[in-house]
């Protein structure tokens, strides 16, 4: 094969890689990285004997071995087979074109033909199946992009030029808008900033003033700020320029969107204000009309003036003057009196347990259709609610329940403090009150006493804080339950009035700490509570017996222990603060005995679902039956003594 004809590189890589042919890559010539001097195969340049370095001229030891590498190339014809080119691309490619025209040729044989090694012709020919072209060049040799020319007008470089000159943080798209408005050449952010790197800093051109403070007059420097901002600069980079603040170029760039070219001007920063219109004989014009008519208005009394020259809400700025002046005005004397010193709290207590205050309060959520009421008792010193308990209506016997709860638990008050409802006023309420005794003092809050009873303000501490947790509940239950952990929050959170009273800690519970009331042995304090309260326990179908009577209660409730009140002509029936059952009876004061028990009425039951044994009796009044069992003669039982059934609130009778 005749290698004195060198192929084109261009044509000879457009045979087999088009990719050579993209401009998208130029080679940086340099040494070659392939040895092929244990074969014999060397670069004919520097030496002229075949050196493989060709960066520097051959000494004594280069051209020895280039000596030694000449001997082993088998031919030395004129049809060299070492392939001698100048060029390293060149010379590979010859080396294995060959290949690429025949391919059943081996690059065992083409080593063969050139005296070169196996491993390096079939290296090439692989590294040219993947790569092309590029495949061929050097390890030593760096391949770089080609950077398109971008072509923009000469314009676009001087200005550009100009603004480096000036500053050097505009952003990619600033600039596009910048050009745009001074050489009407529209320009991509990417473009402008590629323009921006390649261009060399340039030195800033000549401006008689260069930042915002340096103007003879201040319209100017506004002028400045409007025009840079007009031409597309960003507040930052009028900012760093001029040396303004941010919030100045804010202010004057919206002076000149409302007035234009008129708002640049200095104006006076005086206050405006209207000619005065309101004087003395004004004043006193409608201080006359004033006394004539004391209990008319601003617009009355501007009619009556019969003049437009006011309007009617200056007439009425000018009455509130005139009764703050004048002392003969009518209905002005508790304007001009002067202020009562501030009075203690008439229940402001001393000492824990002092004050208690009970109160109840609606809820403004239904529960089954029905809208329940909180009682809560308050001690007045510590701010702690002590006791508490939920019911469908403000009755006697929750009052009763909660005033007990409380006394068993802390003691007796000295005075307690409620509102004249009925639950309070009531003879069953009065009387546990007079037999303890308690000091109960009542106040009416239509007369504007209800800041006397500190828990009705303590009722708002409810509303806002736990009001929306008791409008989730759906069952009397849940809301009872509910309403021990709101207790139980408020007791151990701060409180403000304790913090305003500095005491060490503002929490409720630690300012009561320990601290007790007049502690009534426990027998006694039941007897106390006694002539209406009684304790009974359940049997298996939720019936209790009572003085001689078998009635239903609440077959939710088996075998448990529930607390039977009797108000007046009722008998209710109470569990866990829930009401199951009522009934009408009559109560013997002097045995102390209801008797002539008759049908009442249920509520649903909360408890139903713990239970899946059927009832006794019928749940309605009309299939219902009340057991009596009459009177028997007593009979007397030797042994040890008779087991006593334990009540809550009553002295158990026997049955």
């Amino acid at each position: 094969m005749s290698l004195g004809r060198r192929p084109k590189l261009g044509k000879l890589a457009s045979e087999r890689s088009p990719r050579y042919n993209s401009p998208s890559h130029s080679i940086d010539t340099r040494d070659d990285g392939l040895s092929h001097a244990a074969y014999g195969t060397v670069a004919r340049t520097g030496c002229g004997l075949g050196c493989p370095v060709r960066s520097r001229p051959c000494d004594d030891v280069c051209r020895g071995r280039c000596r030694e590498a000449a001997k082993v190339r088998p031919h030395a014809e004129t049809d060299d087979p070492q392939l001698p080119f100048s060029d390293p691309i060149q010379q590979r490619y010859e080396l294995i074109r060959p290949l690429l025209l025949h391919p059943e040729r081996t690059a065992a044989q083409r080593a063969r033909e050139t005296g070169t090694h196996p491993e390096t012709v079939g290296d090439l020919k692989r590294r040219f199946a993947q790569q092309g072209m590029l495949g061929l060049v050097p390890a030593t040799q760096e391949v770089r992009p080609v950077h398109r020319q971008l072509r923009v007008p000469d314009a676009v470089i001087h200005e550009l030029q100009r603004l480096k000159g000036l500053y050097a943080g505009f952003g990619a798209r600033e600039l596009a808008r910048i050009i745009f408005y001074t050489t009407m050449h529209r320009l991509t952010g990417q473009t402008a900033r590629r323009l921006w790197d390649r261009l060399p800093p340039a030195g800033p051109p000549p401006r008689p003033l260069l930042d915002y403070h340096s103007h003879p007059e201040r319209p100017q420097a506004r002028q400045e700020v409007i025009t840079l901002y007009a031409q597309g600069w960003s507040k930052r980079s009028i900012s760093q320029v001029l040396q303004v603040s941010r919030p100045t170029i804010n202010l004057w760039i919206a002076r000149f969107e409302h007035d234009n070219a008129a708002s640049l001007a200095d104006h006076s920063s005086a206050p405006h204000t209207p000619a005065r219109k309101v004087w003395l004989p004004v004043l006193l014009e409608i201080y006359h009309l004033q006394k004539r008519h004391p209990d008319a208005g601003g617009f009355r009394i501007w009619s009556l003036r019969g003049k437009t020259d006011l309007s009617v809400r200056t007439v009425e700025r000018i009455m509130a003057r005139n009764r703050q002046v004048y002392t003969d005005i009518p209905g002005t004397e508790p304007l001009h009196a002067s202020p009562a010193p501030p009075q203690p709290h008439p229940f402001k207590a001393t000492a824990a347990h002092e004050y208690w205050f009970i109160d109840g309060r609606m809820m403004d959520f239904a529960i089954e259709g029905h809208r329940w009421w909180s009682l809560i008792i308050l001690d007045g010193y510590s701010r702690t609610m002590l006791a508490g308990a939920v019911a469908p209506a403000e009755a006697s016997w929750v009052a009763l329940t909660v005033l007990y709860s409380a006394c068993q638990r802390y003691g007796l008050p000295v005075h307690l403090i409620s509102d004249s409802g009925g639950a309070f006023i009531s003879d069953a309420f009065q009387g546990v009150c007079a037999r303890l005794p308690i000091d109960h003092q009542t106040i009416v809050s239509t007369q504007g006493q209800s800041y006397m009873n500190l828990m009705e303000s303590h009722f708002n501490i409810q509303r806002r804080l736990y009001d929306y947790q008791f409008a989730l509940t759906r069952t009397p239950q849940e809301f009872d339950e509910a309403h021990q952990r709101f207790l139980a929050l408020y007791n151990t959170t701060a409180h403000q009035g304790l913090l305003k009273a500095h005491f060490p800690s503002p929490i409720p519970l630690h300012v009561l700490g320990e601290s007790k009331g007049r502690l009534v042995p426990l027998q006694e304090l039941t007897r106390k509570f006694a002539h209406a309260l009684f304790v009974r326990t359940t049997n298996r179908y939720g019936c209790v017996t009572l003085h001689r009577s078998h009635f239903y209660v609440d077959h939710g409730v088996p075998q448990t222990p529930v607390l039977l009140w009797v108000a007046g002509e009722e008998l209710r029936a109470v569990y866990d603060h829930v009401l199951l059952a009522e009934y009408a009876c009559h109560y013997d004061l002097r045995t102390g005995q209801v008797t002539r028990l008759r049908l009442g009425q249920w509520y649903a039951s909360p408890f139903a679902a713990r239970q899946a044994q059927g009832v006794l009796l019928e749940r309605t009044p009309q299939d219902s039956v009340i057991v009596a069992h009459p009177p028997a003669g007593r009979r007397q039982v030797a042994g040890p003594g008779q087991a006593e059934q334990l009540g809550l609130f009553a002295r158990v009778q026997s049955a």
